[in-house]
Order: C-alpha cells, then structure tokens, then sequence
C-alpha cells in the first residue's frame, strides 16, 4: 500500500539514485587516476565536474527533503534487491527495488551528469543544445 504521494517520493528517490551515482563516479575517478589511460587528465576533469554538478542537486534535494520532514533509511540489500524505508510527517512507507532496476536508474542520472558537466565545461548554454537535439 502506498502511504506516500509522488511529490513526496520524487526527491527522496533522487537522493538514493544521485547518492549512489556520487559513489561509482568517485570509484571510476580512483580506477582512471590509477588505470592505464593516456587522457587521465581529460577523464578526471569530466567526471570532477559530474561529482560538483550531483553534490550541489543533492544539497537542493536535502533542504527540500528536510522542509518537507522526508527521510529515506537502507533497510535491506542482498544480491536481488534493495529495501528503503520512506518517512514524511509521521507517515512510512517501505519499497523494494530490483538492483539491476536500480543500476539502470544510476546509469540514466549519470548519463545526465556527464550532459551537465560536458556543457559546463564546453561553456554551452543548456537551451542551445536543447534547441540542437
């Protein structure tokens, strides 16, 4: 049964997903800065600008998810699924995710990122490349 609306899980779900792309784009930083790689330099500048570009939409997410009293625990992994328990306001609502689903949701925000972060260092208007596409 769902005790939470949509307006309340949409940024508590964006949290979790742009936390854990935070996470494997730090790792991929570590793996390129120590890996073979002949652009390290140019690599390492794009995903930075990811990790800046997804730490300041997080810091957005947590005042608004703090405003509206919205908190999300860990409850469970195995090598299925992943377990989170929603909170807003006294109300609780537990949700169970398929860990490729969630691999496929990281992958799509990290896709984003590295659009923010290619334009920002491009110097590129967003609604230019909008108006492109």
């Amino acid at each position: 049964m769902h005790y939470l609306t949509d307006e309340e899980l949409r940024p508590a779900t964006r949290l979790l997903f742009l936390t854990m792309a935070i996470i494997v784009i730090k790792q991929d930083i570590k793996y390129n800065q120590n890996g073979a790689s002949k652009m390290k330099e140019t690599y390492t500048t794009l995903l930075e600008k990811m990790v800046i570009e997804a730490t300041n939409e997080r810091r957005q997410l947590l005042i608004e998810m703090k405003n509206k009293q919205i908190k999300v625990v860990t409850l469970n992994k195995n090598d299925s699924f992943s377990s989170f328990l929603f909170t807003c306001q006294g109300r609780e609502e537990k949700r169970n995710y398929f860990n490729p689903a969630i691999r496929k949701k990281v992958e799509a925000i990290m896709l984003d990122l590295m659009n923010k972060a290619l334009n920002s260092i491009l110097n590129l208007d967003p609604s230019e490349t909008a108006a492109k596409t």
